[in-house]
């Protein structure tokens, strides 16, 4: 698709930007240091380690005998996008330096966080053997409280810690909890580190990431240049997820924008601007109770 960029005028143009919320899933990367690159491009190794149990103990021979066992786990990033955006020089001038100053900042708040949001979401929600309630759609405050607290005791009785628990709701479900009587929704609130509104827009079962160009021939042809995601076919929407964040594997491998100016173009008079983002989002597979899902019917 070729760009659309109108010239200014006679005036300063002001930006008419796009409402888009910034990162929503931030907080649950992992620590950097505990991942370190793998033998091939899309690879992590993550340390696994499991131990054994107590066991009896003697006063003639003493300690029973037990292992510790570290290993190194290799895994797949599961995400990798990216794009190349052109800007004639002229275009650039004659539009005050907008058309590619604020491109690479729109880009990625609009197009990018979104999609690797939603992205999070789906593979923590789709991942087999988490905790989940029944379909069910919430139609008043009560119910959501009373889900929430479904969700709380279920995992309190899987000794999922409390601590580092995040609630992440649609802003349509938080505002049911905030009508009602503030004493209820505050101390159901207290029990997460933090609370996050998704909106239903980034918050399905499972999503479906555009390839970005024309796929198919003839009749069946279907354009998917505009690029981006949308919610899968068999898709469910949810209503809150709640992760403990050491239940995650979640972390941004290789995360490279590209500026090419037009000096360094050794094909046209334009700005480039590339972007490419691989990283992995995932669930430890002994830690599955450390998330739960409640979605609509």
């Amino acid at each position: 698709m070729p760009n659309a960029i109108e010239l200014a005028k006679q005036f300063v143009p002001i930006l008419d930007e796009v409402y888009k919320n910034a990162s929503l899933t931030g907080d649950l990367d992992g620590a950097a240091e505990l991942a370190r690159q793998g033998a091939n491009a899309n690879e992590l190794i993550i340390p696994m380690l499991s131990m054994q149990g107590l066991g009896d103990y003697s006063r003639n021979s003493g300690y029973v005998d037990g292992d510790v066992t570290l290993t190194n786990e290799t895994i797949k990033c599961n995400f990798d996008r990216g794009r190349m955006f052109t800007v004639d020089a002229m275009d650039d001038l004659e539009t005050a330096g907008i058309a590619f100053g604020r491109l690479a900042g729109e880009f990625i708040r609009t197009k990018v966080v979104p999609e690797i949001d939603a992205f999070r979401f789906a593979c923590y929600a789709g991942k087999p053997g988490i905790s989940k309630a029944g379909a069910a759609s919430l139609s008043t405050g009560e119910a959501v409280l009373k889900a929430i607290r479904a969700a709380n005791d279920k995992m309190d009785e899987d000794e999922v810690p409390q601590e580092g628990r995040y609630l992440y709701i649609t802003p349509t479900l938080m505002g049911m909890i905030q009508d009602l009587d503030t004493t209820k929704s505050r101390e159901v609130l207290q029990n997460f580190a933090k609370t996050v509104k998704v909106p239903q827009t980034r918050f399905y079962t499972a999503i479906q990431q555009k390839s970005g160009k024309m796929t198919g021939d003839g009749e069946g042809a279907v354009d998917e240049t505009a690029g981006g995601y949308g919610k899968a076919a068999d898709a469910k929407e949810i209503n809150f997820l709640i992760i403990h964040k050491p239940a995650v594997i979640q972390f941004p491998k290789h995360v490279a924008p590209k500026i090419i100016s037009p000096e360094q173009n050794q094909t046209a008079d334009a700005y480039k601007f590339g972007y490419r983002n691989v990283g992995i989002a995932d669930i430890y597979q002994n830690k599955l109770a450390g998330v739960y899902l409640h979605h609509k019917a």
